[in-house]
């Protein structure tokens, strides 16, 4: 019976990690060994063989090249395949399709990327580090940086300050704090500024420390706003308000400062909870006022710059950061109207001053006091007068018509019963009546003169009961004697306890 073969069982070659089997005493290759087994939607890995225009061929052990599409590469746009690999580079790559009609592996780089990447994304989300990037567009609003994932940067997060202009940093390496994270969007919002604040906290709590009201330092102006400008005071930012910009009005700060001017500036109150710094800069230069309260007084005329024109007045700039107004009835001596019948801005103009408030910083100033006015000033003053005369017929302001009185009218004997009903008039009238007793005194002297008859009474009266003598006294042909006596009747059966108690009220 002859002889029968039996085949033995192939055995693996040691040291050869199993690439090697030895069958029959003869070491072969093992060729299932060298294919990777892998599935639809894995990450494998592989070298560059072979890089043309539109597509990379990469060797991932498979029985055939993979191929990587241009539009697999990268997730930049329009991409040049040798800027993104090189031949001979070990790359991971996503496995999309295993056999396409073709007959070919697709892969995809950026896809294979995007997943590492998300992952990394997600770590760093979870544990608050920084994520770096590079910069590869600026779009309106921010920036898009290649995280593996296209990360969106907005403007506002760039730098602890605004950036005007972004181009700067395409093309740069950043390190950024993921702020926000939607997988189903694939939507990665970041922030450098978070990152630059960290590194500047421990900086920004020792100026903080060194810092006190009321110290000046120097800073450089690093950003300007329609309420004022930021001072960068070697890492962290105060505000100067408009307000405290200048001791004169300022529209907008852009009038006075300009980005990366240095500047002197005082403390004025620290937030140190809210690590906020209010400064001033008018603090730092010479007060004005000082200056007025110095070298004038109230009745000094001088030269000024109208201002302003309002409804009520003109406003006068005497010196630099100081104005006063001159109210509407201290423009003409006649009526006014519209200030600017008389001025206008920019026109200079001598004023009197009127009154210094040093507290509210206020000036009263006046241009129809003035003894020598300018010329142009004198002039529209003076047409203003002529206008005004014409619009009232020739009749001036305070003149009285002729209403064809007789002068006895307001010069006339005393009226019987006077002295008691001077006694019957109220205490508290008195000041009211002595305050306008030498006005009515002297107007009836100017008109008629005083009969001598009423004027010892008078001397003998006191000074409440003199007061009350002119409006006491009507002319005997323009009022009838029985009222009169019918006042001195009511007044009498009051005289007794008045006349106790006038002297202790007098």
């Amino acid at each position: 019976m002859p002889d029968t073969e039996t085949a033995t069982a192939p055995r693996t070659v040691e040291g050869s990690d199993g690439l090697l089997l030895e069958i029959d005493g003869q070491i072969v290759p093992n060729y299932d060994a060298t294919l990777v087994p892998f599935e639809e939607g894995d990450v494998v890995s592989g070298k560059v063989v072979r890089i043309d225009q539109d597509e990379v061929l990469v060797d991932i052990g498979y029985k055939s090249e993979g191929v990587i599409p241009m539009n697999e590469l990268s997730i930049r746009k329009s991409v040049d395949p040798h800027d993104e690999v090189e031949l001979g580079e070990e790359v991971d790559a996503l496995v999309l399709t295993k056999e396409d009609q073709d007959g070919r592996l697709v892969l995809s780089k950026k896809r294979a990327r995007f997943e590492k990447a998300w992952r990394k994304i997600e770590a760093a989300a979870e544990s608050g580090e920084p994520v770096e990037g590079t910069v590869i567009e600026v779009v309106k609003g921010g920036l898009i940086i290649d995280l593996g994932v296209r990360g969106f940067l907005p403007a506002s997060l760039v730098d602890i300050r605004r950036v005007q202009n972004l181009d700067e940093f395409l093309g740069t390496k950043i390190e950024c704090k993921v702020i926000e994270l939607n997988r189903s969007r694939n939507n990665v919002v970041l922030s450098r500024r978070a990152v630059l604040e960290e590194e500047r906290k421990e900086v920004r709590q020792q100026i903080l420390d060194r810092l006190q009201p009321g110290m000046v330092v120097e800073g450089a102006i690093s950003n300007i706003v329609d309420f004022g400008a930021f001072v960068d005071l070697d890492g962290i930012d105060g505000l100067i308000h408009i307000s405290e910009l200048s001791w004169s009005h300022v529209n907008h700060p852009s009038e006075i400062l300009s980005i990366g001017d240095v500047v002197p500036v005082k403390v004025l109150d620290i937030d140190r909870d809210r690590q906020r710094i209010s400064l001033g800069l008018k603090q730092t230069q010479e007060d004005p006022w000082q200056r007025v309260i110095d070298t004038y007084r109230i009745g000094d005329e001088l030269e000024g710059k109208v201002t302003k024109v309002v409804t009520f007045g003109a406003f006068v700039e005497i010196m630099d950061g100081v104005e006063g107004l001159v109210h509407i009835s201290e423009l003409a001596h006649h009526h006014v109207e519209n200030p600017r019948e008389i001025v206008e801005p920019g026109q200079d103009v001598r004023v009197k001053i009127l009154e210094i408030d040093s507290e509210r910083r206020r000036l009263s100033l006046s241009v129809k006091r003035v003894e020598e006015q300018l010329p142009h000033i004198r002039s529209a003053a003076e047409a203003g007068a002529a206008a005004a005369a014409e619009a009232g017929g020739g009749q001036e302001i305070g003149d009285v018509p002729d209403l064809g009185l007789s002068e006895d009218v307001f010069a006339g004997p005393s009226i019987s019963g006077a002295d008691a009903l001077r006694a019957a008039l109220p205490a508290e009238e008195a000041p009211v009546e002595d305050a306008a007793a030498p006005a009515a005194d002297e107007a009836a002297a100017d008109e008629a003169g005083a009969e001598e008859a009423p004027a010892p009474a008078a001397q003998e009266a006191p000074d409440a009961a003199a007061a009350e003598v002119p409006e006491a006294e009507p002319a005997p042909d323009a009022v009838d004697a029985e009222p009169a006596a019918d006042a001195q009747d009511d007044a009498e059966p009051a005289s007794p306890d008045q006349d106790e108690e006038r002297p202790a009220e007098e």
